[in-house]
């Protein structure tokens, strides 16, 4: 059976990530929006295609998107997960964060974009 990730009661060993499984088709099929919170330096040496790009430096979790879930990333998950807690703080549950990061998604040959 087929289980929701972005569904905060998946069992996965961490609720609040998704794996690159299931961040890979989300991509592919538009499922979530992207949002890199690496600085723009690093997101313009490669990001993934149609990722928004909100600094942490500047985050402010009010800017995400709505309509569709969100997946945070950033170079190593670290970020992304500071994010992602910013992001609860407010009330966001239709969030979550890869803590791969750019590093796994690369490693795993996700598409690239920049």
């Amino acid at each position: 059976m087929f289980s929701n990730p972005f569904s905060r009661s998946t069992r996965a060993a961490d609720p609040d990530s998704i794996d690159f499984e299931a961040f890979e088709k989300a991509v592919s099929e538009g499922e979530a929006t992207v949002v890199d919170v690496r600085e723009p330096h690093e997101f313009a040496a490669g990001h993934i295609p149609d990722a928004l790009n909100l600094p942490l430096s500047r985050f402010d979790p009010k800017q995400l998107p709505s309509g569709k879930p969100v997946v945070l990333i950033c170079q190593s998950g670290r970020r992304s997960l500071n994010a992602l807690n910013q992001a609860r703080a407010i009330g966001r549950e239709d969030a979550k964060h890869y803590a791969g990061g750019m590093n796994g998604w690369r490693s795993r040959n996700g598409a690239l974009a920049g």
